[in-house]
Formats: C-alpha cells, structure tokens, sequence
C-alpha cells in the first residue's frame, strides 16, 4: 500500500489514536511535500513564476471583481490552513497564488487543465471489472443528489455524458470516463438514499469500500459535500473513512450558488462550509484541500481542473 502522511485522528471521548492521513496525496512511496521539483518537462513542470500567473487569471483583481463573486473566497487564509502542493515553499506563498473559493495553492505541477475528449468506457459491479490500463483516476462521490452528475457534466462541459435525475440513488455502478485519453473521471455510487429500493439499493459499505482498496491508481477522490445544507454526519464519518484507510482526497463543496439567507436560521452556503471545516480539521493535522462550485454558475468549474492537474501531472512522475 502506498505510504500516506502520518495525521491525528481524534475518535470519540477524545481518545486520540495515531492513523494514517492522506491530506496531500502521497504517490509512488514519496511524500508530496518532499519530491524535488525540477523545469526538465515543459507543460507539465511549470516554474513557480509561471504557477502564480495561472492562479492570477482567476483571481479577482479589483473590489467589484470580488464583489461579484461573493462566493470567491476573498477572505484571507492563514498559511497552515492552506493545501500547499510539491514544489511550493511555505514562505513563498502569495495571494494570486490561491485558488478563489478555496484553500488550494498553485504550485509549479499545475499545467494544462482542458478537457479536450470524453468517452464514457464502461458500467462496472465490481471493483476488478474496472479498466486495467494503469490510467490515473479521479474518483467522484458523495450523499445521493449532492449535484455528483452535475458536476461531471460541468466539469466536461457536456449535459447528459453523466445521468442526472430528479430521484437520488440512480447510479448503481461504478462509471469510467476516459479524459483526453490520458486519466479518468470515475463516477461512484452515492450514499445515504434509503429510499432506493432494496432491488437497486447500493451498500457503500461492500461495494464501494472494495474499489477504495483494490485500485493503486486512485490520484484523489473528490468528496462532494451540500454546502445548501448544514454538515451531515454520513459525510464526516465517509471522511473519516477514507482518512482511516489512507485514501487521498478533496473536499468539492456543491450547490454553493444556493443563497438562503432570507429564512430564518437557515445558514448561507459559506457559513455551512466554514463549519464543516471546523469539524473536519479535528481530523487532520494538514488540511486538505477544499473547494466551492456550482454546476449552476460553474463557479469552481476551471479551478477545481487546475488542482486536479497539479495532482494528475505529480503522479505521473
């Protein structure tokens, strides 16, 4: 098994136990924060200068810029909250360097995020069904009706290349999309729908848990979370979960467009965010990283590719 960094996790009654915690993603046994960088593979190995122009395109560089996208994350970060990349020296970091409506540090792995092709390849019921051609994989999941098809179809810019519905539950396989011919976007099961019928009903338990731990070609796994709703606690314990098992991953907060303010107790998108990081970090000595999207605005949509091809173009090396 891959080695992953050494993080805290504190289990109920405050027993502190000593686990492995994927916060950054740890490939090929080298930590993520130690691989040496180097300028040797134009494309793919970008100078830092060069990493800080491509955060810069997507920052907000003027007050109205910000006010216009109040779901940007204009607030500042402290550095220990921040996912920092390989390559990136902590004391070196600037604004225009993260990611808006994120955590995320561009670092020097980051190149080009486009997705130029998708094919859907194949419906798979287990986990050694999937394809074996040694492709990265960037695995999707979350509660059922999180926006999970959305995404993908945002992500790829295309409608319908995965199934969305009105009824939650309706993805019952695991879903291989091959990108550019080069890495995949796999779209997993969701969980939490109790009312599936049993015919159809997924058991994440035994049927995704096996994919989790019999694929060595899994770069991250996004984590989609409602940030419309306050934290649930299916999604901390999935959390903890994959943290337990040494499964790298990022938190993609859905639904982020969704302003309801105007109700009485109800919390904004950000504020539901916010506190599920609070409760998240209890978990991890390193953050990982986050992001806020809509698949209705698309914000997030180019960001949340720019991360994923810092991540991809790091394990391919």
């Amino acid at each position: 098994m891959l080695l992953r960094a050494r993080l805290h996790l504190y289990l109920p009654f405050q027993v502190q136990v000593l686990v492995s915690f994927p916060a950054t993603n740890l490939i090929r046994n080298r930590p993520i924060n130690t691989i040496p960088v180097t300028n040797g593979r134009p494309n793919i190995i970008l100078n830092a200068a060069t990493a800080s122009t491509r955060a810069a395109e997507a920052v907000p560089s003027k007050e109205s810029d910000a006010a216009a996208h109040p779901s940007s994350g204009a607030t500042k970060l402290p550095v220990g909250k921040l996912f920092i990349p390989p390559g990136v020296e902590r004391d070196k970091i600037k604004a225009e360097m993260i990611l808006p409506g994120s955590n995320i540090v561009v670092g020097p792995y980051a190149g080009d995020a486009k997705i130029k092709q998708v094919e859907f390849v194949k419906s798979s019921g287990r986990a050694k069904d999937c394809p074996k051609n040694g492709l990265p994989e960037i695995a999707m999941m979350g509660r059922s009706n999180v926006g999970k098809s959305s995404l993908i179809n945002s992500l790829v810019r295309k409608k319908e290349i995965a199934m969305t519905s009105k009824t939650p539950g309706k993805t019952q396989l695991i879903n291989h999309f091959l990108i550019n011919k080069s890495w995949y976007i796999v779209d997993l099961p969701g969980y939490g729908y109790a009312n599936a019928p049993d015919s159809a009903r997924t058991d994440w338990t035994t049927f995704t848990k096996g994919y989790f731990l019999n694929r060595d070609t899994i770069v991250t796994v996004l984590l989609l979370i409602d940030a419309s709703v306050p934290p649930q606690k299916m999604d901390l314990d999935c959390a903890n979960w994959l943290g337990r098992n040494n499964i790298p991953l990022t938190f993609v907060f859905t639904k982020c467009d969704k302003k309801k303010s105007g109700k009485s107790g109800v919390k904004r998108p950000e504020e539901n965010v916010k506190e599920f990081q609070n409760l998240i970090s209890k978990n991890y000595r390193e953050p990982p990283p986050w992001i806020m999207t809509s698949s209705v605005t698309n914000l997030g949509r180019d960001d949340l590719l720019l991360h994923l091809s810092q991540l991809r173009n790091y394990w391919d090396n």
